[in-house]
């Protein structure tokens, strides 16, 4: 009886995107953002350096590990996986390549001098691994394929609000369009961020994203009394709809284009044939965490794993840090087309 191949972790490039993506797509616990196409989609918009890890076994991909160079103001130089994203980290077909993965990415920082590496998955076994799970929460639940079936799983309540808003669209004052309109996405998303405190990302990275996976990306706009009032980027990948950028004018909420919007998006991914809608993620206690629970969507920890390397202790990223608190506050009052200028620039070292 033959010994099994041996394990070898290589650095993958252009040249393994169509295999990569082969095994992102045939592996359960990978994710949309371990496809080829998001690193690629980060250096065309940012000029981040990637360093993709592949695990091989007899010329076999039977493991994948994404990875950005990120170069950030406060935190210094990270290996991220993935950046920009809210998944990734090692996704193999077995243990022994997954650990090697997380391995090498830890040789990998050390190589570069970063000062850590993050993984945004499930915990790894390995000696001084550090783990954060009380800063972000995921979002996802089953889409009900029957439409009136799917109306009386929404808790009574956000049901009670979500009927108002479909009155709303009943009288032609709120209307969806899905015609793939980016400029308007874009101004939102903009807009939207800078009300938050948040610099946005440069539109080259949109266009990025939809260049990248025009198959899989779909924008949808929301008009109220004909103005483009929310705009909402959904990705799917297998059978999951995943609504992921969102930008809204302030007076969204009151016109209730987010309940509508979120709605009539299930719905569409539902005759697209997704069978599970993410919801995306949301820092603990935030508004947009307490909406998706409303909707009775159940929260999910999000593991955060950090090999410190030169750092002392784990990067506190989250915006509850009173270290970007004042920059935040200051934000918001900046003049939006100086916050759309200046904000590409910063949100290259927000990954």
């Amino acid at each position: 009886m033959s010994a099994p191949a041996p394990l070898a972790v290589v650095a993958a490039g252009e040249a393994d995107a169509v295999r990569w993506d082969a095994f992102v797509e045939r592996c359960p616990q990978a994710t949309f953002f371990h496809r080829y196409g998001w690193g690629r989609a980060a250096r065309a918009a940012y000029g981040y350096e990637t360093c993709d890890l592949m695990a091989l076994r007899g010329g076999r991909v039977v493991g994948v590990l994404p990875l950005t160079d990120v170069r950030s103001l406060l935190f210094g130089r990270a290996l991220v996986s993935t950046a920009f994203a809210t998944g990734g980290g090692p996704v193999a077909e077995d243990e022994e390549a997954h650990l090697a993965l997380a391995e090498a990415a830890i040789a990998a920082g050390r190589a570069r001098r970063a000062r850590y590496v993050e993984l945004r998955s499930r915990p790894v076994a390995l000696d001084g691994w550090k783990v954060k799970s009380d800063v972000y929460a995921a979002f996802e639940g089953t889409i009900p394929a029957d439409e009136e079936a799917h109306l009386k799983a929404i808790p009574r309540r956000r049901r009670a609000e979500l009927r108002k808003a479909l009155a709303l669209a009943a009288a032609g004052r709120l209307r969806a369009r899905f015609d793939g309109d980016a400029e308007a996405f874009y101004r939102l998303y903009a807009r939207s961020l800078r009300d938050h405190g948040t610099p946005v990302f440069p539109r080259r990275f949109l266009d990025a994203l939809l260049a990248q996976f025009s198959d899989a990306a779909e924008i949808m706009t929301v008009e109220a009394d004909g103005r483009p009032t929310l705009s909402l980027l959904t990705f799917y990948f297998r059978e999951r709809a995943i609504a992921y950028y969102v930008g809204a004018t302030r007076a969204a909420r009151a016109l209730r284009a987010f309940d509508y919007a979120y709605w009539t998006q299930m719905r569409r991914a539902a005759a697209r044939g997704a069978r599970v809608f993410d919801f995306g993620r949301s820092r603990v206690g935030s508004g947009s965490f307490a909406y998706k629970t409303h909707w009775g969507f159940a929260p999910q920890p999000l593991d955060y794993q950090y090999a410190l390397l030169a750092a002392r202790r784990t990067p506190n990223v989250s915006p509850a840090n009173p270290k970007f608190a004042v920059a935040s506050a200051l934000w918001r009052r900046l003049p939006l087309a100086f916050a759309n200028a200046a904000g590409p620039a910063l949100a290259r070292r927000l990954a």
